[in-house]
This record gives structure tokens, C-alpha cells and sequence, in this order.
């Protein structure tokens, strides 16, 4: 009886640490969990607006452990927006697979805005400016990136069509940002839906295409 009474004792002390025992997380599990904590507060904040003591909380870790990844705030913020611009480029290169090009500024325009709707966050801190973001890591530079890709399905196009392809990078610049400043637009009025806004942005791009002067001249006065 006593034994059974000691026994059930040792159980009860045994379970109490056990139940108060947090779950120690691996380094890549912390690592990560820290890239979606400081990914949320980028976008909702911004890089000036967060501290690595607030990451650090919401994490339940304290402030060494975030410099012990990242090196700090910048090193975070570096990090996520490097994610970032892979994950929208990945996505635009990659839906660039119809011969025809009208259908792919269509697959191009569709890229851009589904990765406006499906990871608004990650949209929000490529816009924002920063004083991390020098010649790389800055949404200009996402966009001359995404425009290269551009540039040689132009150039077949101007080719075929007896144009100088040396104006493919050009052009090439002006459909990206054209479609990305729309993005930027949509990315808080949501109006119209995702397809009609590609739609009208095909509109636009493909009819300025379809009727393009090999060698443009201005009408007003001012010629230089």
C-alpha cells in the first residue's frame, strides 16, 4: 500500500517538468520560424518600423539568438526579401511557356498578379523602400530581372517583324513596369479581379504591339 502510495508520488513529480518542459526547436526550425515572424512585421511595419526586440518576442527567443542567425535586423531583412524576389521571379520565368507572344504577356501578367494574391506580405516588403537595399534586393532591380527574360522573346518578335532587336531591352522595361506599377496598384483595391486586370493590361501592351512604327517620331514640337 505504502509502496503503491510512494510510487503514484514518484509518477506525479516526474510529470510535472515533463508538462512544463518547452519543445526545444532545431536550428532550422528557428531559423524559419524567425523568417515568417520578421517576413510579417516587414510587411506590416516595414524595416525601420520593426525591432529585433519585438522579432526576438514574438518568437519567445531573446535578442542573441536573433543575432546569432542573421547577424541582426538587417541580415533578416535581407534575407526574406532575397526569398521573396526568387519566389515572384521563379514565377514569372516560369509561366513564360506558350510560343505565342501575346499569350505569354498574358502568362507573364497572371505570374506577377498571383503572386500579388498569394503572398501579399512578401509583395509588400519588395515595394517598400529601405535603407538595406542598395544596387540589389530593391524591386527596380527585381523588375530589370524579370524584364531580361522579357527581352528575348521581344527580340524574336521585333526580328520577325523587321525591327531593331537592340530596342528589345527597351521595351522590355516598359511592359514590366507597366505591369508590375498596375500590381503595386491592385495590391490594395482588388478591383477588378485578377483577370480582367490582366486582360486590360494585355490589352494595352499587345495593341501598342500589334500596331508598333519601326521608327516612332514625335509630333509635338519639342523634338530633343
Amino acid at each position: 500500500m505504502m509502496g503503491g502510495v510512494a510510487n503514484d508520488g514518484g509518477n506525479s513529480s516526474s510529470d510535472k517538468p515533463r508538462r512544463g518542459r518547452r519543445v526545444r526547436m532545431t536550428g532550422v526550425e528557428r531559423r524559419q520560424q524567425l523568417l515568417d515572424i520578421g517576413r510579417t512585421l516587414f510587411a506590416e511595419k516595414g524595416f525601420e518600423g520593426t525591432s529585433v526586440e519585438e522579432i526576438a518576442a514574438k518568437a519567445g527567443v531573446s535578442k542573441p539568438v536573433v543575432y546569432e542567425h542573421f547577424g541582426g535586423k538587417e541580415g533578416l531583412y535581407a534575407v526574406v526579401v532575397d526569398r521573396e524576389m526568387r519566389q515572384l521571379l521563379d514565377g514569372v520565368t516560369g509561366a513564360l511557356t506558350a510560343g505565342h507572344p501575346r499569350e505569354l504577356l498574358e502568362q507573364a501578367a497572371f505570374a506577377l498578379l498571383d503572386y500579388i494574391e498569394s503572398y501579399t506580405d512578401g509583395f509588400r516588403i519588395l515595394v517598400r523602400d529601405s535603407p538595406v537595399a542598395q544596387s540589389t534586393g530593391t524591386f527596380a532591380s527585381l523588375i530589370s530581372d524579370i524584364a531580361t527574360q522579357v527581352e528575348d522573346i521581344l527580340g524574336l518578335e521585333f526580328k520577325a517583324r523587321g525591327f531593331d532587336p537592340k530596342l528589345a531591352p527597351l521595351y522590355a522595361q516598359a511592359l514590366v513596369g507597366m505591369v508590375a506599377l498596375t500590381g503595386q496598384w491592385w495590391l490594395d483595391v482588388r478591383r477588378p479581379g485578377k483577370a480582367e486586370v490582366a486582360a486590360h493590361l494585355v490589352n494595352l501592351a499587345w495593341h501598342g504591339l500589334d500596331r508598333l512604327e519601326s521608327k516612332p517620331q514625335l509630333v509635338g514640337r519639342r523634338k530633343n
